[in-house]
């Protein structure tokens, strides 16, 4: 097939530090590319693929320190993928619903994978103006606070390259690890806690958005200072990111949001470390309990579920990754709803199939 992705511009594809849905559109496409098809990247200028790259900012709009706003970039973005839609048999959309408006004339050949949060009211008219958008949730819980109007066409959870964090047999470094964003509702004061209470060395690796600066300077910040348990080391990149978790004992993931995947469960079982993880959000669709992880409700439970965590197999929290969460898992469910898309181009897809293998075969519009 030739399929278009369409990435958000403020990471690169991959990203060189934190960025969630870059980090899947870059595996994605890498996979699909694998898998032989005809793949086009709509991303920033210094994105790594195999794919063909449709740079559409000079580099990743948050590491540029001269960009304040990034919607004139997506929208100079959305005209390039306007100019070129009759290149492909589908277009995936990885940037919330910016897209809409531009999309309608060949809607029936998108499709809009969701990565963030579904529970702010302001969106949900939007939705219901667009009912007929195809749209792919991340998890089932993610679908929840949305009007029943939407048209939820899949689900696909989340997966990883099987070699991208090489597992970990045991824990050499004896400490406990938050890894993502310094947010309120990722909770790390949750984790300095819960470090406290089971006497483990806890390692904060986070960025800070000048949106949480508050956050970070009032609340986080002057804990970390003042805990001598915490080592606080900003951001990291992928090696960094796969010996940091591959040798914590545990991951901790106290979240407080209706979180809508949560990569770095998966990140943690790819490397076979166990997580321990609040009730939010997909955390029950992500982790086993007994198996990759332990769920808690509360902090009453946190000092035993770290305990439990500590005593799980690493060779089993490996072996549901590589069962449930893997790149090719990934890219093939969304090759299979690619082909279930109404307006898919798939009379083309098989016309070139053909003619490839030397089949005169006349295809009717």
């Amino acid at each position: 097939m030739r399929i278009a992705q369409i990435a958000p511009l403020a990471e690169s594809c991959p990203p060189r530090f934190y960025g969630g849905t870059e980090r899947i559109v870059s595996f994605l496409t890498e996979e699909l590319v694998a898998q032989g098809h005809d793949v086009t990247l709509f991303a920033s200028g210094d994105t790594r693929t195999a794919a063909r790259l449709i740079p559409c900012s000079r580099q990743a709009l948050r590491l540029n320190p001269n960009v304040r706003d990034h919607l004139p970039y997506h929208v100079a973005m959305l005209e390039e993928v306007r100019r070129r839609v009759d290149e492909f048999d589908v277009l995936h959309f990885h940037i919330d619903f910016l897209h809409f408006p531009m999309s309608r004339d060949f809607v029936g050949r998108t499709l809009t994978t969701l990565h963030g949060r579904l529970d702010l009211p302001d969106i949900h008219p939007l939705f219901e103006s667009f009912c007929d958008v195809p749209l792919c949730s991340i998890s089932y819980s993610q679908r929840a606070p949305m009007p029943p109007s939407v048209n939820w066409v899949g689900n696909i959870y989340h997966g990883l390259p099987r070699d991208r964090l090489p597992f970990s047999p045991s824990a050499h470094g004896g400490y406990l690890v938050f890894i993502g964003r310094i947010s309120p509702e990722k909770r790390p004061d949750r984790a300095i806690e819960i470090a406290r209470r089971v006497g483990l060395r806890l390692v904060i690796a986070a960025k800070v958005d000048r949106v949480d600066q508050v956050y970070w300077d009032e609340v986080i910040g002057p804990m970390v200072r003042t805990s001598p348990h915490v080592d606080f080391i900003g951001e990291v990149d992928d090696r960094q990111k796969a010996k940091l978790i591959g040798h914590a004992s545990a991951v901790l993931f106290p979240v407080d949001w209706p979180e809508p995947f949560g990569l770095v469960m998966i990140e943690a079982m790819a490397c076979g470390t166990p997580v321990v993880a609040f009730r939010c959000g997909s955390v029950p669709e992500v982790l086993r309990p007994g198996v990759s992880g332990v769920i808690i409700d509360s902090m009453d439970e946190a000092e035993a579920a770290v305990q439990v965590a500590l005593a799980l197999d690493r060779g089993a929290v490996r072996a549901d990754f590589e069962a449930r969460f893997t790149a090719d898992r990934m890219a093939s469910d969304y090759v299979q709803l690619y082909h279930e898309l109404e307006g898919a181009h798939l009379n083309a897809v098989y016309a070139r199939r053909a003619n490839s293998a030397g089949v005169d075969l006349h295809v009717v519009a």
